[in-house]
């Protein structure tokens, strides 16, 4: 379905993309950057799980928050530790930093830029980008989601996420579980040797305990949690 006037879908979210200079001309909408990565996520799950979570989930955001235009995403980002299985593209950390430095000063047009993050190896990456523009008079922001006892990667919690997302993309019969010690006991050899030393399939977690329910639940609070940002952080 084309988007509708002014470059609004169904939902009335408008879509940067969509739209033309003129209907941006005069107005300081926020600007809302799903960032994600391709990278594995094991078996059952597509390379750019990440980007499809974080852009679902910014939508979904934007479409509630009328002073906000969703950005195209941001699909590459530092997957370094990914890249001992095949289809990882990674940037890095310095090539993410410039990217994102260049995005929000080209984005004057903007009343600020936020960024929604689906991937934990950008991290490092976005807090250096808010701190050269910050220090630069510029207004970014970034917002990651917050799983209470969520797995780490391509386990419960992303299965359940894509699941509710678009089912259509999870390969049920591949689904297998992977490394599940904490985050915490496995980081040192995460960053020393590559995910793929402790996980053989790319998985940290269990995705076998995935099902749609959790999927939905989990869905609309990251949005609720974001939209609460966006909201707040529009007026600060």
């Amino acid at each position: 379905m084309p988007p509708g006037p002014g470059g609004c879908d169904d939902d009335g979210m408008e879509v940067l993309g969509d739209l033309v200079w003129t209907d941006l001309d005069g107005r300081r909408p926020l600007l809302v950057v799903p960032v994600g990565s391709l990278e594995q996520h094991g078996p059952h799950l597509p390379l750019d799980t990440d980007t499809r979570i974080a852009t679902a989930v910014a939508a979904r955001a934007v479409a509630r928050c009328p002073d906000c235009v969703l950005g195209p995403a941001v699909a590459f980002g530092a997957s370094g530790e990914h890249g001992d299985f095949p289809g990882t593209l990674s940037i890095g950390t310095d090539a993410l930093v410039t990217m994102l430095v260049e995005l929000v000063r080209s984005a004057d047009a903007f009343t600020g830029v936020v960024f929604v993050n689906g991937h934990g190896g950008n991290t490092d990456a976005l807090r250096t980008a808010l701190d050269v523009t910050r220090d630069e008079g510029r207004r970014a922001h970034v917002w990651s989601p917050t799983v209470t006892d969520g797995d780490a990667h391509a386990g419960h919690t992303e299965t359940s996420l894509l699941l509710a997302i678009d089912p259509s993309c999870v390969r049920i019969d591949a689904l297998g579980p992977g490394e599940t010690a904490p985050l915490s006991e496995l980081l040192d050899r995460l960053r020393d040797e590559g995910v793929r030393a402790v996980s053989p399939t790319g998985v940290l977690g269990d995705p076998t305990t995935a099902d749609v329910e959790a999927g939905e639940r989990l869905l609309p609070m990251l949005v609720d949690d974001l939209v609460d940002h966006l909201t707040r952080w529009s007026r600060a």
